[in-house]
């Protein structure tokens, strides 16, 4: 598009020039752009249309045909000037990306064919793109050419043109995975929701097997941004005109936005070199050959295509501009917020350091924070729910006292006799009928297969205790006249309270995987670099698993405690008292049931004298129910006794809120006696995290520069 072929003007030049500069800026895999995009098949004509579009004079040499994108360029400017430069790919190397920015040709007065497809060459070097024969170590670059081309007669046009799409490979040219690359590359440009799809497509083929339309389709469901371009309509076979025609006026294999058709320069037509004029030569064809003739002027001739892009591309400029706007703020704050969270460049020791320092001070205060449950005083807490430690370890200590109260016992006390006292156990019973439960409530993580338990099934509580426990004294009785051998108790006992250990042992689990969980989870939203994480945890991995083994050992303590019944609480004597006195009432009224005399007056009465057909309990069964009644008070109170015991000083002091829990191994006091060899293993960075940081700030300078862009329009 030389000065002296003034383009129609395309929209709004100020808005137009604002996203030229930010695809300069290179943001585009951040922030979609709004842009013209010329796609299609390599020998669609796509090269053709593009020199229609711009002016530019595209090799056809097949040597030189696109390997790269290319980003052109025109703005209105006092002086005619073209300058080209490279695009690194965000993926390119600082080495690598370093020379592609120091190339550029500036100052140029014009491209002709030759200096153009010498250029060409040269950049084809500079990004590495060569073939076998030439021993470069890639066909097609992800690199991205852009040619700025000024003028004061200059209208603002910008077109990004992608490699064209391809099936068949060339010997030592093109492979498979060019192929697969080359395709890839069109699809990620056809992706960005803000971008107008030129999809070129030959007049002389069938519409329906180009796959570039069904790619169209793919990434453009409703059809707002893809515009077709039928090419080569003077190769159209004798017959097939009226299909074509059909198709330009929208009553064939419709686009919602419609077809355009051009006529490109043939091999004859390029030989007569300044005396050709393309625009005459095609209108001239459109004018004269009669089945065309019929179809409408604002759908043939590359200049009719430049309006109706015109408008496209500024209509998209327009409705996208202000969302550009919010996502250039969106996108600066999320990579100023990563780059940030990798703190300072970690080179020397000091660095490190103070890195491993702050992050052992922050998961100290967020731990603070997560055992006052005040959730509210960061969000990770809300997208991350493993953090809320101080509610996961309640849920479980509370889930672990009911499965004691429900399924701690193995047999089923005896329901004669109750009192308001015994109102927890009889709820239990008749609720424990329901089924079994497992003694596992989480799963946990798989470094701590080893050290852990797993599930348990366990049944509801058995009927049948009292013929259970007048087996037991019958097996075990010896010369004791009106009472039993002190020895029965611990034996009933040990039966009654053994499905303690399972739950008890489940339980610790469940919180020191809950703990566990905790401390990764904590450390991954410290440590964007995953390195550092897992250094950390591996390097107090030692430090839990001995917490963790102090807490299993503890409840494993405390059950062997509880083998042997013991107590001095009076709640033992005054239980019993009241359920023997309670038995011994519900006893009487059951065997006198048949001889109460109801008065209207008094209410329920008995004889006197009927109070001697009562039956006495034999030796056994008055032993057997004064074994049950100990065994039934002496379990209420232990069964409390435990679950507090184990909940406080197995879990709570070497798990959680001890002053040497494993959630406090991790302190700015361990960072600082850390080696040398130590902090550099954790927190040196790699080559990846050197390039990563590289890059966001390589990307936050950029999106500063677009934001401040931006804000003066």
């Amino acid at each position: 598009m030389g000065d002296n072929q003034v383009s129609q003007g395309l929209g709004d030049p100020k808005l137009l020039e604002v996203i030229d500069k930010l695809v300069e800026l290179n943001i585009g895999d951040s922030v979609a752009l709004p842009q013209l995009l010329v796609v299609g098949d390599q020998s669609s004509g796509k090269s053709s249309v593009l020199e229609g579009l711009t002016g530019l004079p595209f090799p056809r040499d097949s040597a030189l045909c696109t390997r790269f994108a290319t980003q052109i360029t025109f703005r209105r400017a006092s002086e005619s000037a073209t300058r080209v430069s490279i695009i690194p790919d965000k993926s390119a190397s600082n080495e690598d990306a370093t020379r592609m920015k120091a190339w550029e040709r500036k100052g140029l007065r014009s491209l002709d064919r030759k200096n153009f497809s010498e250029i060409l060459e040269e950049v084809q070097k500079v990004m590495g793109i060569g073939n076998v024969n030439t021993g470069a170590t890639k066909s097609f670059s992800d690199d991205v050419l852009r040619i700025e081309v000024a003028g004061p007669n200059q209208e603002h046009l910008g077109v990004v043109d992608v490699p064209g799409i391809f099936r068949k490979i060339t010997e030592g040219v093109t492979t498979q995975i060019d192929i697969a690359n080359v395709r890839a590359m069109a699809e990620r440009y056809m992706d960005n929701p803000r971008s107008v799809i030129l999809a070129v497509v030959p007049a002389n083929v069938d519409i329906a097997t180009q796959e570039i339309l069904e790619l169209a389709k793919k990434y453009d469901v409703e059809g707002d941004r893809t515009l077709g371009v039928l090419t080569k309509p003077d190769l159209v076979d004798k017959g097939a005109e009226d299909h074509v025609v059909r198709l330009v006026q929208g009553t064939s294999h419709s686009l919602r936005l419609g077809w355009c058709m051009v006529k490109n320069p043939g091999q004859q037509d390029l030989q007569r070199g300044d005396d050709f004029d393309r625009h005459a030569s095609e209108e001239a064809f459109f004018r004269n050959e009669v089945i065309w003739s019929k179809l409408d002027k604002d759908k043939v001739g590359v200049r009719s295509l430049r309006i109706r892009l015109a408008e496209l591309l500024t209509g998209i400029v327009r409705k996208e501009f202000n969302h550009v706007r919010m996502d250039v703020v969106q996108q600066l704050q999320l990579n100023e917020k990563a780059l940030k969270a990798m703190g300072r460049s970690r080179e020397s020791k000091e660095r490190q350091q103070r890195y491993l320092l702050d992050i052992a001070d922050r998961f100290q205060t967020m731990t603070t924070q997560a055992l006052e449950a005040h959730y509210y005083s960061d969000d990770a807490f809300d997208s991350r729910p493993s953090l809320k430690l101080a509610t996961i370890v309640v849920e479980r200590n509370e889930n672990f006292s009911d499965d004691i109260w429900r399924h701690g016992h193995t047999m089923k006390f005896s329901q004669e006799a109750t009192g308001d006292d015994l109102e927890s156990l009889v709820d239990s019973d008749a609720e424990s009928e329901e089924g079994m439960i497992h003694t596992r409530y989480r799963q946990h993580p798989d470094e701590l297969n080893e050290l852990l338990y797993n599930t348990l099934i366990l049944a509801a509580p058995k009927e049948g205790i009292m013929d259970w426990i007048e087996e037991v004294y019958k097996c075990s009785r010896g010369f004791e006249i009106g009472t039993f051998d002190a020895s029965l108790i611990p034996i009933l006992w040990k039966k009654q309270s053994s499905n303690w250990d399972k739950l008890a042992l489940g339980y610790i689990s469940d919180i020191i995987s809950a703990v566990h969980t905790y401390i990764w989870t904590l450390l991954c939203e410290l440590c964007p670099d995953d390195k550092v994480a897992r250094g950390l945890l591996s390097l107090i991995q030692d430090k839990l698993i001995e917490r963790y083994n102090r807490g299993i050992d503890k409840t494993r303590s405390i059950l062997q405690v509880e083998r042997e019944p013991m107590t001095y609480n009076h709640y033992l004597a005054d239980n019993l008292k009241k359920w023997l006195v309670k038995l011994g009432h519900q006893r009487i009224k059951t065997m006198l049931k048949s001889k109460v005399i109801r008065s209207s007056s008094v209410g329920e009465i008995v004889k006197i004298s009927d109070l001697d057909d009562i039956p006495n309990l034999s030796n056994i069964e008055s032993t057997v129910q004064q074994l049950h009644d100990i065994l039934k008070s002496y379990y209420k109170v232990a069964r409390k006794r435990f679950v507090d015991v184990v909940c406080m000083q197995a879990a709570d002091l070497h798990l959680v809120r001890g002053p040497d829990a494993a959630v406090k191994v991790l302190t700015p006091a361990f960072v600082t006696d850390l080696t040398s060899e130590q902090m550099e293993r954790i927190a040196g960075e790699d080559a990846s995290t050197r390039r990563r940081r590289a890059e966001l700030i390589r990307l936050v300078e950029n999106l500063s520069q677009a934001r401040a862009l931006l804000g003066t329009v």
